[in-house]
Order: C-alpha cells, then sequence, then structure tokens
C-alpha cells in the first residue's frame, strides 16, 4: 500500500469515526474471510459495518477524528464496528454470531462519543430493538387512561413507601445519637444546677455544644470473494 492509499484510508476511517452513533472494538482473531463476510451481511438491519484496518492507520484515523478514547483499545488484532443504526440490535448480531461461531470479543467501544465498557455492550445487546422498544412504550401510552393512571399510581406508591423507610430509619439513627448525647451532658447539667443561686433555678444549662504478538489486520475496502474459508491476511 502506497503514501496515497494509506492517505485514503486513514480518511474513510476517520469519516466512519465521526459518523458513527455507535463503535464496537473487538478482537476478531480466529475469524475466517467467509465469517466476516456472513457477520456483514447481519450487520446490515442495524447500519452497521465490521471493519479490519492495521492499528497504526487506525490510530492515525483517531487522531484525525479526534477520537482519543479509542486509541487506548488498539492493542493487539482489533476490528471496529461502526454503528450509524441501531446500537442494540449491532451488539446483539455480534453477541448472537460469537455464541454461533465461538469467535470476537468485545474489547469497548464508544457510544454518542463517551466511552461504554464491555459489561455495557453486553448489557446493550439484552435490549430489544429500538423500534420495539417503541413500539412497547406506544402501546402504554395507547392503554386506557385508568390502565395507565393505576400504573403511575403505584409506581409512585412504591416510591413513596421506599423514601418514608428511608426517612424513619434516618430519624431512628438520629434519635438514639440525641439520647446518647442528652444521657452524656446529664452530669454537666445537674453541676451547674447545683451551683446556682435559688432565684436562677428555672434556668436551663446551655448545652455545649483491568495469545501472540500483536498482529495487525489490514483491509483495504471490500473482504475476498465469497467462499474462501480462510483466515484475514494479518500483517
Amino acid at each position: 500500500m502506497n503514501k496515497d492509499e494509506k492517505a485514503a484510508v486513514i480518511d474513510r476511517v476517520a469519516d466512519q469515526i465521526q459518523e458513527a452513533s455507535a463503535i464496537f472494538a473487538i478482537d476478531y482473531r480466529g475469524i475466517s474471510v467467509k465469517q466476516v463476510q456472513q457477520l456483514r451481511a447481519q450487520l446490515g438491519d442495524a447500519d452497521a459495518r465490521f471493519q479490519i484496518v492495521k492499528n497504526r492507520l487506525t490510530i492515525r484515523a483517531a487522531d484525525k477524528a479526534g477520537a482519543e478514547e479509542l486509541k487506548e483499545l488498539l492493542e493487539g488484532p482489533t476490528a471496529f464496528t461502526f454503528v450509524r443504526g441501531d446500537a442494540a440490535v449491532a451488539a446483539k448480531a455480534i453477541a448472537t454470531f460469537r455464541r454461533q461461531n465461538g469467535v470476537l470479543e468485545f474489547k469497548g467501544g464508544t457510544m454518542d462519543g463517551e466511552p461504554v465498557t464491555i459489561d455495557e455492550i453486553e448489557s446493550i445487546a439484552r435490549l430489544p430493538a429500538r423500534d420495539v422498544l417503541h413500539g412497547q412504550f406506544v402501546g402504554v401510552l395507547a392503554s386506557p387512561l385508568t390502565t395507565l393512571v393505576r400504573g403511575l399510581g403505584s409506581l409512585i406508591g412504591g416510591l413513596a413507601i421506599q423514601l418514608q423507610q428511608i426517612q424513619e430509619q434516618g430519624l431512628a439513627g438520629g434519635g438514639a445519637d440525641a439520647e446518647a448525647e442528652a444521657a452524656s451532658e446529664e452530669p454537666a447539667a445537674e453541676e451547674s444546677e447545683a451551683e446556682a443561686p435559688a432565684e436562677e433555678a428555672e434556668e436551663e444549662p446551655t448545652a455545649e455544644a483491568k495469545e501472540p504478538q500483536e498482529e495487525e489486520q489490514e483491509e483495504t475496502s471490500e473482504a475476498p470473494s465469497e467462499g474462501e474459508d480462510q483466515k484475514p491476511k494479518e500483517g
């Protein structure tokens, strides 16, 4: 790959970083060219692209795109999945592919420019698709008013009970502390009263106060032709 070709790859990856709503970094060791093609087809529903590029070129692309948080994920063989559509669908597709083929591990990523951990991506993969969530929300709003009111009332009532319990626990703790403090001050109070003149007896005393060496995979654009069941060239 000559200088101009490398510059074109860097520009393309930088554009993908800037346009993506979510980016998942993935350890791709063990995946074949044919499997890459299958995964890309499955990611199409999420408008997502699985991309393998040399780490040093991706680092330069991240610099150009102002995505410093991605550079620390580029250790060892690393592919990026650039998501422009539904992040939950993309994460679910990768998780399902991993379960079926025994390859691909999440390394972290970003969503809306903010870093996300492996556990957070795994949680995203368990979410329903965006259109399913939207349908569920619309279904709630379309419920009879009495059902909606009862549901909201139950939620608010449960929250009120929890707040009341917290308040009672706090008062109980405060009361115990107050009694202990009062008990410790009684001798001083009695001594003060004994010394005071009779006419001042009514005055009360004042209380005192986180395998092989790193291999970088290069891919200029499309995967090799269908049917090649070999591992992507790493170099």
